[in-house]
């Protein structure tokens, strides 16, 4: 079975190809959840729905995920999605955005919107994606609870093309399922006409030289930051584009901040990317 994980990424990227998304049913287990669950309940008490309809008039959203919920690092690494978006987005792509979504009985449906086009960038669809999503189901996502609707190729379309309600898919899942999908799909999330609430986080990426959704540099201070992965440190921008320094801090490698022993390229014996052409004495010194 050695060839079975490259089989699987294959078909999940085949099925992103051709429908925007893809599924990967009970990845984390109940007690993941439970942690996860445990560490938002002081966050989800009912005092702050959302503040239109976006966000959810009955639903509650906590952001800053990082700061507040440790085991979610565990879901945003997660090795069983990594390598899609591996494949998807270039090295160093950053964690865009990392939030909790509660959906209470009552909540009435998203407005359909994609996920990448946050900072109105002037380029209209169809395009390539600038980023990629993925929602988690900490509850089961049903089909009258208020499970993820989401609307197959439209990442494809041209802007003002509009989904028809039989071009609306339902993502019905049990919890510890996770979808991952394109920045560029249509989606939204549906209504819950059920009575009990239904619980999700969306973990989304983008390109590293775009500017995330959410300050993660003050969402995640280097206080807090240092207590994760490498990993995780460079998806919040504790990292720099080679080549060259994009994303340092005081000329230097912002890991700096959070590691007291970082050493830079120079002490690593490795070249630094796009200085090679320079005289020793125009080189900055190496972040």
């Amino acid at each position: 079975m050695a060839n079975a994980p490259a089989r699987d990424l294959a078909q999940h990227l085949q099925r992103i190809e051709v429908d925007g998304f893809t599924i990967l049913p009970k990845v984390i287990d109940t007690e993941l959840i439970t942690a996860i669950k445990h560490e938002l309940s002081p966050f989800l008490q009912g005092q702050h729905p959302g503040r239109n309809d976006f966000e959810g008039l009955y639903s509650e959203r906590v952001y800053a995920l990082l700061s507040k919920a440790p085991s979610i690092a565990k879901i945003i690494e997660h090795p069983a999605v990594l390598p899609i978006l591996d494949a998807l987005l270039p090295p160093g792509f950053l964690l865009s955005a990392a939030l909790a979504i509660d959906v209470h009985p009552g909540e009435t449906p998203q407005p359909m919107h994609i996920d990448d086009n946050a900072g109105n960038l002037p380029f209209p669809r169809p395009r390539a994606h600038f980023g990629v999503s993925t929602i988690w189901a900490l509850d089961d996502f049903t089909a009258d609870n208020g499970a993820t609707e989401v609307v197959a190729g439209s990442h494809r379309w041209p802007e003002e093309r509009q989904a028809k309600e039989d071009e609306i898919t339902q993502v019905v899942m049990p919890a510890g399922s996770v979808i991952v999908f394109l920045g560029t799909l249509l989606h939204r999330g549906g209504a819950n006409r059920s009575a009990s609430d239904r619980l999700a986080i969306t973990p989304q990426y983008c390109m590293p030289g775009l500017r995330q959704i959410e300050n993660m540099a003050l969402a995640v201070p280097p206080s807090v930051a240092g207590q994760y992965s490498p990993r995780i440190q460079e998806m919040l921008g504790y990292a720099t584009i080679d080549p060259g320094f994009m994303g340092y801090v005081d000329g230097v490698h912002p890991k700096r901040l959070i590691d007291p022993d970082y050493q830079g390229r120079r002490a690593r014996g490795l070249e630094s990317p796009g200085l090679a052409s320079l005289t020793e004495s125009q080189q900055f010194s190496n972040p």
